[in-house]
C-alpha cells in the first residue's frame, strides 16, 4: 500500500499549525520555543515578535525573564545562526550541529586555516578570559588581538568554545548581542552523544515544520544530508508522499489539519524560518515574492504578514503605527482583519 498523497495546502496547514500560526497557543514559553524548533534572533526583537504572533497574552517581559532566568537560552545553533531556544534543547541541539559547524568553517575560512595547537591555544585563552564571568566581544577580540591573532578569527573561536550570548545583551532593552559567557556556567550542559542529539534534532525539525524531506531538515539544520540520513533510518516515522513524489516523513501524532482549515492574518518577524528554503513545499512564501523578502541589497530582510497562509505583503514600524505594503490586491474583509492585527502589534512594540 503506498504512502498517502499530501497536497500543497495540507503541507501549508501542517505548518501554520506546527508553528502555532493557525491558533494563538497557550503553552508555557518555553515549550513554545520547543515546539516551533527555536526562534532565529539575527536583529533581536524578532523573536518578541514571533512569540506575540504565537502565544495567546505574550508580553515582551515574558521573554527577557526567560533568558534572565536562563529558561530560554540565545547562542550561535542550526546554519550557524543565533536563535534562541530552550535551556534543555540548548546542550542536544549544539552537539548535534557541532561536528557540521567546524566543518563548515573549515570549507569557508581556509584563508583563516590555523594548525589543531593554534586552535588549543585560542581556546583556552577564550576560556580563561571568560572564567571570571561574561566579557564584551570587543574585549574577547582585544585578547585574541594581544596574542598575535587576527581579529577575523573570532568568527571560529565559537566552534571550539560553548558560549551563549548573556542578557541583557540580545533583549529587546539592549537588542546588541555582544556579551558572551560560557554555556557550561549558564546552562546545564547535559553530555549526550551525537546519534542522540541528532535524533532530538530531527524531532525538533519534523515537530516544527513536519512533514519534510530529508533534504529539508538538512537545509534548516546546515547538517549533510549524509549525517542525517543513518538518523531517520533509526526512527519509527511515519512516510507521506507530495505532488511531486517525493518522499516526506513525520512524527507520529503530530497535527494535520485539513486543506480547508481557516488560516488568520498573522504578522511575521524578519528571518522567520517558516520562510526559508526549507519550508519551500508548504508555499507559505511565493516564489514571485522570495526576491523581495530576501534580497543581497537588503541583508536585513524585511518584516511580512500572511493572508490565507501565505506572505501577502510587508510591514513596517513608521512613529506610533505599523503600516503595510501588500504586494497583491487584498480583499476588502481582509484588509480589515490586518488592520485590526497591525493596530495590536502597534500597541506591542509602542
Amino acid at each position: 500500500m503506498g504512502s498517502t498523497v499530501l497536497d500543497t495546502r495540507t503541507l501549508n496547514r501542517a505548518l501554520l499549525a506546527r508553528q502555532l500560526l493557525l491558533q494563538r497557543s497557550k503553552l508555557p514559553l518555553t515549550r513554545a520555543l520547543e515546539r516551533v524548533g527555536g526562534l532565529q534572533t539575527q536583529y533581536a526583537p524578532s523573536a518578541y515578535i514571533g512569540l506575540w504572533s504565537r502565544l495567546d497574552g505574550f508580553e515582551r517581559r515574558h521573554l527577557t525573564h526567560a533568558l534572565e532566568q536562563r529558561r530560554a537560552i540565545q547562542g550561535t545553533l542550526m546554519r550557524v545562526t543565533i536563535h534562541i531556544v530552550s535551556a534543555r534543547d540548548y546542550p542536544l541541539l549544539t552537539e548535534a550541529v557541532r561536528r557540521s559547524r567546524r566543518e563548515w568553517w573549515s570549507r569557508v575560512a581556509k584563508d583563516r586555516a590555523l594548525d589543531p595547537e593554534q586552535w588549543v591555544r585560542i581556546a583556552s585563552l577564550i576560556t580563561q578570559e571568560l572564567a571570571e564571568g561574561p566579557r564584551r566581544r570587543a574585549d574577547l577580540i582585544e585578547a585574541l588581538e594581544a596574542r598575535g591573532y587576527p581579529k577575523n578569527i573570532w568568527e571560529g573561536v565559537g566552534l571550539l568554545v560553548d558560549m551563549v550570548r548573556v542578557p541583557p545583551s540580545g533583549t529587546w532593552e539592549r537588542r546588541r548581542a555582544d556579551l558572551y559567557g560560557l554555556a557550561e556556567d549558564w546552562v546545564a550542559m547535559t553530555a549526550v552523544s551525537e546519534e542522540d542529539a541528532l535524533e532530538h534534532l530531527v524531532r525538533r525539525y519534523l515537530g516544527g515544520f513536519g512533514p519534510a524531506s530529508i533534504a529539508d531538515m538538512s537545509s534548516w539544520a546546515g547538517v549533510p544530508k549524509t549525517t542525517l540520513r543513518p538518523i531517520v533510518e533509526r526512527m519509527r516515522l511515519r512516510t507521506f508522499r507530495d505532488m511531486e513524489d517525493d518522499e516526506l516523513l513525520d512524527l507520529h501524532r503530530q497535527p494535520l489539519p485539513p486543506a480547508d482549515t481557516p488560516a488568520p492574518v498573522r504578522f511575521l518577524p524578519t528571518w522567520d524560518a517558516t520562510l526559508l528554503a526549507h519550508a519551500r513545499r508548504t508555499q507559505i512564501m511565493p516564489e514571485e515574492y522570495r526576491s523581495i523578502v530576501f534580497n543581497t541589497k537588503n541583508p536585513q530582510s524585511v518584516n511580512t504578514f500572511l493572508v490565507d497562509g501565505a506572505v501577502a505583503g510587508t510591514w513596517k514600524k513608521e512613529g506610533s503605527a505599523v503600516t503595510l505594503e501588500p504586494l497583491a490586491p487584498v480583499p476588502r474583509p481582509v484588509r480589515r482583519e490586518l488592520e485590526e492585527e497591525a493596530r495590536r502589534l502597534s500597541a506591542f512594540l509602542s
